[in-house]
């Protein structure tokens, strides 16, 4: 007889009890504490009780959460086989918390079993994966989510894969016939699992992709009817496209013509072409884009963005810094700064937003995104670009700076190194960090150089021990020492000239301080709290 059959009498109002008091910590349990309680109470125990509750106030979600816990462990894990019958009934509950804690179960069993062939083998003779995409489906919002995470965790190894991705799939384990037979909820879901599966591993993304699931993708983005659907797919996307190896899947699609359509889409609302320009972005963001896209595509990205910048002329902020933003993304690599300097209007746009002091929030997302364009984000050898782009950005900022007041780069530069006490704190950090990055990134080009070099103002300021008092702040201070003084040491020219050995010494003396331990400092560095991190 196993288990599962023996007959444990049980006393509710102790079990409840001790349930209680074992899953009321809220960190995980001790193996020690797992074996000490299931000496007082078996597993047995504890699944005929929840099997047959009664009308106990609290007794279900008691037991739940203790079993939650005692699956957490490994000890509880290499329980579970013997109870596998008991996770299938499970699967199949009314109750959506017992339900959500067999879905758990099974992330237990795959993760903490030590055995993933065993693990795997159970899970596939005892037909669970049918059993969770049906949870997926029509489980709630829990069960839906922890649903996910089990599949994901059979994705994890090769018998795993085989189970979710069969030679000859049956009718309830097809995924692309799953979406098409469920509620628009349950096709959302399945689309989000699509993309669980895909950031899984190189291997799964591959088997996603030539078993056409990305087109599921597609073809939702193309129904432009239903606005929340289609943001939520984009939501999904921004989150493929974060993925390290999914880029070169994803850009053999058509995913990147059909966020070209939305952002060129006037009559499209605001916020899904924001979404479809940052999507874009990260797409297009990495250093080896080319290898799987022309440079048609880039620029036909850049193209509408820069055409949507321009038909919005300052009417919608929020649309305007995704727009800049995304430009910063794929001005990032190489070759992406390359292709957006080649496009004057597009280049224009970020650079004279990022010295237009009324911007604010745009003048932040443009300074951010030059920083990117120019280098800051790249290695040391990979900062200058080609000839032309050179010409263009150096034309461009001088170009930018002589229409305003400032007449020269460095002049621009000061103006934000030199924020009016008005400024919120908070505005007047970004700015300082921004445009540290800034110097940073366009150290490297002699021409500027010579600007920041000629005005003493910017020297005292980057180098000067107690203007940060953040850690982020201190860092970016030191980078920018750094990248001036790399600069001059790498021309004879300029270190050798008596006028800046005074600027190469201040330097040198910043560097040695180090970010933080500044001789003098007064006050300690300051964690920075911020309600988001698009800087």
């Amino acid at each position: 007889m196993s288990a599962m059959e023996v007959d444990y009498s049980f006393d509710a109002s102790k079990l409840l009890q001790a349930a209680s008091d074992f899953s009321f910590d809220p960190g995980t349990r001790s193996e020690v504490a797992v074996k000490e309680f299931l000496s007082s109470f078996p597993l047995p125990v504890i699944i005929n009780a929840l099997q047959t509750k009664g009308d106990m106030p609290g007794l279900e979600d008691a037991l739940i959460d203790c079993l939650d816990k005692i699956f957490r462990t490994k000890y509880g894990a290499s329980l579970i086989p013997e109870y596998m019958p008991f996770m299938v009934v499970g699967l199949q509950a009314y109750s959506q918390r017992v339900r959500s804690l067999a879905c758990k179960t099974i992330s237990s069993l795959l993760e903490n079993l030590g055995d993933t062939d065993l693990a795997t083998s159970l899970i596939k003779e005892n037909g669970v994966y049918p059993l969770l995409l049906n949870c997926l489906i029509d489980g709630d919002e829990q069960v839906a989510v922890a649903a996910t995470d089990a599949i994901r965790n059979i994705a994890g190894s090769q018998q795993g894969i085989e189970i979710i991705f069969p030679a000859t799939p049956s009718e309830a384990t097809d995924i692309t016939k799953l979406a098409a037979r469920c509620s628009s909820l349950g096709r959302a879901r399945v689309l989000a699992l699509i993309v669980k599966l895909f950031s899984t591993s190189s291997a799964v993304a591959s088997l996603v992709y030539n078993s056409n699931l990305l087109g599921l993708l597609e073809a939702e983005v193309r129904n432009t009817k239903d606005t929340l659907m289609t943001l939520s797919i984009l939501e999904l996307l921004y989150e493929l496209a974060e993925v390290q190896h999914g880029m070169e899947y994803v850009l053999q699609t058509n995913i990147l013509q059909l966020l070209i359509s939305i952002i060129s889409n006037s009559s499209a609302e605001s916020m899904l072409r924001s979404r479809a320009m940052m999507i874009s972005g990260r797409l297009l963001s990495k250093e080896n884009v080319l290898m799987f896209i022309d440079e048609s595509s880039v620029k036909a990205v850049i193209s509408a963005i820069d055409q949507r910048l321009s038909l919005l002329d300052n009417q919608d902020a929020d649309e305007c810094e995704c727009g800049l933003e995304a430009m910063g993304q794929i001005g990032s690599s190489t070759q992406g700064a390359i292709l957006l300097l080649s496009n004057t209007s597009a280049a224009r746009h970020v650079v004279s937003t990022a010295f237009d002091l009324h911007g604010r929030g745009k003048q932040l997302a443009a300074l951010h995104s030059l920083g990117n364009i120019v280098g800051e984000t790249r290695p040391e050898n990979n900062k200058l670009l080609n000839a032309d782009a050179e010409e263009n950005l150096r034309r461009l900022i001088y170009e930018t700076a002589s229409n305003t007041p400032k007449l020269i780069p460095s002049g621009l530069v000061l103006a934000i190194l030199k924020l009016e006490s008005e400024f919120r704190i908070a505005v007047r950090f970004f700015y300082l960090v921004l445009g540290y990055r800034l110097i940073a990134g366009l150290a490297t080009r002699p021409w500027f150089l010579v600007e920041i070099c000629s005005r003493q103002e910017i020297i005292n300021i980057v180098t000067d021990p107690v203007t940060e008092t953040t850690k982020i702040g201190m860092e970016a201070r030191y980078n920018c020492c750094e990248a001036i003084y790399k600069a001059l040491a790498s021309s004879p020219k300029f270190l050798n000239d008596p006028a800046l050995s005074g600027t190469a010494e201040k330097l040198v003396e910043a560097i040695r301080k180090g970010p933080y331990l500044a001789k003098g400092r007064q006050r300690e560095a300051q964690p920075e709290v911020a309600t988001a991190d698009r800087f």
